[in-house]
């Protein structure tokens, strides 16, 4: 576990009687692209918020680059970049006035430079004084992951990120994703339905049904493992079809 970028340990949430998490224990190690699949209700956004001390557990435990999620949440926080499947901007500022603006929040001071190379990073240069109310929906999610990795975390989460992208957009999110990863040595932690993307970007997957892990594995093992099937689809619904211990 010494390699590991997120642990958890029979980690549970509850909402009253509902019990939305399930004594989750996996590993996630540095450097990977690990997508979390499910379906809706599966438990992977509320995984998600605990990760990044949006929620506190209700049994378990979990560390985020080598912090507790509840003993060190502000280290942890640190350490992360967070964007939710729907990422909030003032529509009526520019690029740049919306991400000195997070910058601050980020406890960033005199952040121009550091924002000037989130954007030749993300491909928006020459955008900084363009108005976000103007922004495609692809395009804001890039803002999106710009305003997460201002601070330079080691940890990435996204939840759902290619949710309402048209193709196009899925494939840009998809290369930047894989940049990130590559050239700048995060971890990327993402909830996903969309089997076609995991394929393409995810070196590790897990599977949540109910609340229950009911997988986990690198990606080629996982396609190794089930010979008889013909795609990560097949194999994801005939997991979700077997029984759950």
């Amino acid at each position: 576990m010494t390699n590991s970028a997120i642990a958890t340990d029979a980690l549970s949430k509850s909402y009253g009687s509902t019990l939305a998490l399930d004594a989750l224990s996996l590993e996630v190690a540095t450097g990977e692209i690990f997508g979390l699949l499910g379906h809706n209700g599966a438990g992977k956004t509320t995984t998600v918020n605990l990760l990044t001390t949006l929620l506190a557990p209700s049994r378990g435990t979990a560390e985020v680059a080598g912090h507790s999620v509840t003993a060190a949440a502000t280290e942890v926080r640190r350490a992360i970049g967070y964007l939710p499947e729907n990422v909030q901007f003032y529509d009526t500022l520019t690029l740049m006035e919306n991400l000195r603006f997070f910058a601050q929040l980020s406890g960033l001071h005199r952040p121009d430079q550091r924002i000037r190379d989130v954007l030749r990073i993300l491909d928006f240069e020459g955008r900084d004084r363009q108005k976000l109310g103007t922004f495609s929906k692809g395009m804001r999610q890039r803002v999106g992951i710009a305003q997460a990795i201002l601070h330079s975390p080691s940890v990435l989460f996204l939840d759902e990120p290619t949710s309402g992208l048209d193709p196009e957009g899925v494939r840009t999110l998809r290369e930047t994703i894989v940049r990130l990863n590559t050239e700048f040595g995060m971890t990327i932690f993402m909830n996903t339905h969309l089997l076609s993307e995991v394929t393409k970007t995810c070196t590790s997957i897990a599977i949540l049904r109910g609340g229950k892990l009911v997988h986990q594995d690198t990606l080629a093992n996982t396609l190794a493992d089930f010979p008889g099937e013909d795609s990560l689809e097949e194999i994801y619904f005939r997991l979700e079809s077997e029984p759950v211990s």
